[in-house]
């Protein structure tokens, strides 16, 4: 079974200590390819550090939501040259609207809109994190498509919204991927979203170090051997056999994000 961690974070302190080790349990699960994504642009270096070190991993780069405090008129043109100088960026991201406790609403849109733009100018995908916001994601990405058509496209990561609003963005053209959370008790409305996500558009993640999947919830932190897990019970959810769901988000991932696998 080949399996692509669509969102990762092993940057993060967390793995410092062992990210060999780490490594060495991925390819054990049978993890072939990984999509690093970026918080802020100042972790490029650490995150390009990563992809040079091991070839499998690909990555992004962009500012999340909850970050939008930290746009400069200058941040702009550093991603635009970032993602055009580095042959392992594969995306731009994370970016989106994070709204659950968010006072800055307006300025988490502009930045969305802005990392839209150098999108679409570098004809690359995006990577999309959303809380509380889908009506205004939405609103934005339409708007967008207007302006720019098929070059806005990409991932909604971690996904853990209505079937309403999934079908929302399965109309804009987007992908929708699952992370562990699709694996808890108690995530029912995500659970009939992910039944009802074409198999075309699936592709699943860990978002490590966060949101360990059932059932390593225990775990100390997450890590891309587990999205095994998260694939496995896709599988069962969805009432199809595991490698069915790795060869499709498979070949889901190296579609959207250009890999070969």
């Amino acid at each position: 079974m080949q399996l692509i961690d669509s969102h990762v974070h092993l940057n993060f302190d967390v793995f410092a200590p062992d990210l060999e080790a780490v490594r060495s349990r991925w390819q054990a699960a049978g993890v072939v390819r990984l999509v690093h994504s970026c918080v802020e642009p100042a972790e490029f270096a650490s995150i390009q550090a990563i992809a040079q070190r091991f070839p499998e991993v690909s990555f992004a780069v962009g500012l999340h939501p909850l970050d939008a405090h930290k746009w400069t008129e200058s941040m702009f043109e550093e991603i635009m040259f970032l993602a055009r100088t580095e042959p392992k960026v594969v995306a731009i991201g994370e970016m989106g609207l994070d709204f659950y406790k968010a006072e800055n609403q307006q300025q988490q849109r502009q930045v969305f809109e802005a990392q839209l733009e150098i999108a679409a100018a570098l004809d690359l995908p995006v990577i999309i994190h959303c809380r509380e916001a889908s009506a205004q994601a939405r609103e934005i990405l339409q708007s967008m498509k207007q302006l720019y058509g098929d070059k806005i496209r990409g991932v909604m990561h971690c996904w853990s919204g209505t079937p309403e609003e999934t079908a929302w963005f399965l109309d804009l053209g987007f992908y929708v991927s699952f992370s562990g959370i699709v694996t808890f008790k108690n995530a029912h409305t995500i659970q009939t979203a992910a039944q009802m996500v074409s198999s075309d558009r699936l592709l699943i993640e860990t978002d490590c170090p966060f949101l360990a999947p059932v059932p390593k919830r225990k775990e100390r932190r997450n890590e891309p051997a587990f999205v095994r897990h998260v694939a496995e019970f896709l599988a069962h959810l969805r009432g199809v056999e595991p490698d069915e769901i790795a060869v499709q988000t498979t070949a889901n991932a190296c579609q959207l994000f250009g890999l070969s696998a």
